[in-house]
């Protein structure tokens, strides 16, 4: 069969190819009557618009940047997964760019903006400056994800680390635990990722009237499982007692469950345990994790529709927005103490 065009599908819904080609590039001065209209004869017939056609016509490529930092971590890989869906229900498609949590890989990002080859770009940012970032954004719409501090007149979307923590450990205190460490923060000067979760942790202890203990706080070396893992073996070897902990990510808490079995400790009845990201591998995990599990669609959906939105010229940036989170209850802190 020949490629099917604009001019079929405006046949077969018996309007203009103007008002065809409006649909198809996303004008959004196009009734929702007449937009399923187009949408209709478009399935019925199969129409694939010819892209480069189409970035030609609008100078825009319909590709939109998103930059993380280390894509081999779960979490990313999974939040990518979501942003490709919620972009692709948008008409666009995600070009994935790898900063290597790096400076250097971050400017590289901002600077060139791969060639002119995408729209806008969500970006991850962990080394550079308020102030470098600020310098580096002009003349494409970009969206910074995560808790750094970034530029006033940027967009931002993040979830409230604080308030996640201190969720996470009244969980926790409601089943029962007064003992509670904390596991995987940076050794040395903690991210600020790490910080923030650890200033909910203390907070919460706080309001419980439990003392901040350091004796309780295990940092690693590397930032993987089984950096989590060696750390906790040694800590326990040195005499560590508690009866919860919660980890700074899944992966902290799946080396901690190692560690904690090879210890003979019993997770959750000597301790419950609490990971962070909410990794579809903590449901297969033994005992199977909980965990706090941010809005990850929410957070795809927010993010998007401000890159949208200033592509549009609706939005001229400056908005900072938190999305939600929730605890993700299974074995390893169960909803109700065992």
């Amino acid at each position: 069969m020949d490629r099917v065009t604009l001019q079929d599908v405006a046949d077969r819904a018996g309007i203009s190819i103007g008002t065809v080609s409006n649909v198809v590039r996303g004008y959004q001065h196009v009734s929702p009557r007449m937009r399923a209209r187009v949408q209709a004869a478009i399935d019925e017939l199969g129409y694939r618009p010819n892209g480069l056609a189409r970035s030609l016509a609008t100078g825009r490529s319909r590709m939109l940047g998103l930059a993380f930092p280390d894509l081999r971590r779960p979490y990313f890989a999974e939040l990518a997964h979501v942003f490709a869906r919620v972009a692709e229900s948008h008409g666009y498609r995600l070009l994935l760019i790898e900063t290597g949590g790096t400076a250097e890989g971050e400017r590289a990002v901002l600077a060139d903006r791969e060639a002119g080859t995408i729209d806008a770009l969500v970006m991850h940012p962990q080394m550079l400056s308020a102030g470098e970032l600020d310098a580096m954004r002009r003349g494409m719409p970009v969206v910074f994800l995560g808790e750094d501090p970034q530029p006033a007149t940027s967009d931002q979307v993040a979830i409230d680390n604080v308030a996640a923590a201190e969720d996470a450990v009244a969980h926790l205190l409601g089943l029962g635990r007064r003992r509670i460490a904390f596991l995987g923060h940076e050794v040395g000067e903690a991210s600020r990722t790490s910080t923030l979760r650890l200033e909910g942790y203390r907070r919460a202890l706080a309001g419980a009237g439990l003392p901040d203990d350091p004796t309780l706080l295990v940092p690693r070396d590397v930032g993987d499982a089984r950096g989590a893992e060696e750390a906790l073996d040694a800590a326990l070897d040195a005499g560590l007692r508690m009866d919860a902990l919660l980890c700074r990510d899944d992966l902290a808490a799946i080396g901690a469950l190692r560690s904690l079995r090879r210890h003979g400790i019993t997770v959750p009845d000597d301790v419950a345990v609490i990971g962070w990201d909410a990794i579809e591998l903590g449901a297969s995990t033994d005992p199977s994790l909980t965990s706090v599990a941010p809005d990850t669609h929410g957070l795809a959906e927010r993010a998007l529709g401000l890159v949208l939105r200033e592509l549009d010229g609706a939005h001229q940036g400056g908005a900072h927005h938190t999305v939600g989170h929730r605890i993700l209850v299974r074995e390893s802190a169960p909803a109700t103490p065992r």
